[in-house]
């Protein structure tokens, strides 16, 4: 049993009571195969007798129709957008995941923090102000981080849809040519992934391989993190 850490400030009444659970973040950018591994490893767990929350982007309750209708009619500036993102995230935080780490359960997180601070960065959006915005965010007890590069990850977008305004960074950069906006606006995203990985400490695992090898990568640190979990 231990106290929850954040960023910077405690939040009021977050950090008052001890915390039995696990907070473990998966990370990284679109189509590099998050949403299948998170429900691997939320089977695996229940399977194990492990009560499982997932959350992630824009599903909370406060803000997530707002973010939404935002997006689709591109009328948010950088930091009006990321200010939306902190409320989503705070509602869910308070709600969701707070609670559940009481309680003793696991919380599988698809995008924390960094999947906003990565884009925002990318964007021209100084870090220093992201983290004053962030600091109340919860320390995870793990950040897996799912690495790709450009070449492996665009095949993977395009047997499933097609290239996307938003994955293609087309809400900035000036090219008229979507996938050469898409190729500019990922490796300058996963740049920053990989930076923030060093900066946080993430665990770093190779998402080129296939599902099953990147699942057994991801339930071994999973198992490392819930050693001791619910201990008096």
């Amino acid at each position: 049993m231990s106290s929850m850490r954040f960023y910077g400030h405690t939040p009021p009444g977050a950090g008052e009571e001890a915390i039995t659970g696990r907070l473990i973040v998966l990370e990284g950018t679109d189509g590099v195969g998050r949403s299948t591994q998170i429900a691997m490893l939320q089977e695996w767990l229940e399977a194990e007798g492990y009560a499982v929350l997932v959350t992630g982007f824009r599903r909370s309750t406060l803000a997530a129709t707002g973010i939404d209708r935002a997006m689709r009619g591109n009328t948010l500036d950088a930091l009006t957008l990321n200010l939306f993102y902190a409320t989503d995230f705070w509602d869910r935080l308070e709600k969701n995941i707070v609670p559940a780490l009481r309680s003793g359960m696991v919380a599988l997180v698809d995008r924390y923090i960094f999947s906003i601070i990565a884009r925002a960065r990318v964007r021209g959006v100084p870090a220093r102000w992201l983290n004053d915005v962030f600091e109340f965010a919860a320390v995870p007890d793990r950040v897996l981080y799912l690495d790709v590069d450009v070449e492996h990850l665009l095949p993977r977008v395009l047997s499933v849809r097609q290239l996307d305004h938003w994955e293609s960074g087309e809400d900035f950069l000036r090219s008229t040519d979507l996938y050469e906006n898409f190729i500019q606006y990922q490796s300058a995203l996963i740049d920053e992934f990989r930076q923030l990985a060093k900066e946080h400490n993430f665990v770093t695992v190779d998402a080129r391989g296939s599902v099953g090898d990147v699942f057994q990568a991801l339930q071994t640190e999973v198992q490392a993190a819930l050693v001791g979990m619910g201990e008096l």
